[in-house]
């Protein structure tokens, strides 16, 4: 009789077997999902550069040292705006300039939130930073008006 026969637990095993392969390497070639890019941010008459000087080579890199703005995004809860310090192109210094703080639990949300945001931004030199959970809504506002400001500086 043959080894592999309908009713053989020989054949479960190899099939289970072939089938967890197949699906391993399946997974695996999967490219890992990134998070949409954030676009530049069109500036709301709030964007703006206090001083600087800029690259002319158009390199897009950060050469500013001074201080920028970036837009008031609107969120559910309340407007996220911050102010950035540049010196030498480096991140040196994030300011929240507006934050939802209309009842308690805004402002509890946003005392606790905004900290870990500024330490990120300041440890990225950039707007790609984790969102706080618990402050879903004043992390993408801070995020977004962050990476405004710095598209102000690049300009």
């Amino acid at each position: 009789m043959h080894a592999l026969r309908r009713t053989s637990p020989l054949r479960r095993v190899v099939l289970t077997s072939a089938a967890t392969v197949s699906g391993l390497v399946l997974l695996l070639s999967l490219k890992p999902h990134s998070a949409p890019e954030v676009g530049p941010a069109v500036p709301s008459g709030g964007a703006h550069a206090s001083s600087g000087s800029g690259d002319a080579g158009g390199s897009g890199s950060v050469t500013t040292t001074g201080t920028v703005t970036g837009e008031q995004v609107q969120t559910r809860y309340g407007p996220v705006q911050v102010r950035i310090t540049l010196r030498n192109g480096r991140l040196t210094e994030v300011t929240a300039v507006a934050l939802p703080r209309d009842n308690p639990r805004d402002r509890e949300i946003s005392g606790y939130a905004v900290p870990r945001l500024t330490r990120e931004a300041l440890t990225a030199q950039s707007a790609e930073i984790d969102t706080v959970s618990g402050a879903t809504y004043t992390s993408e506002g801070y995020r977004r008006s962050l990476q405004s400001a710095l598209d102000s500086a690049r300009g």
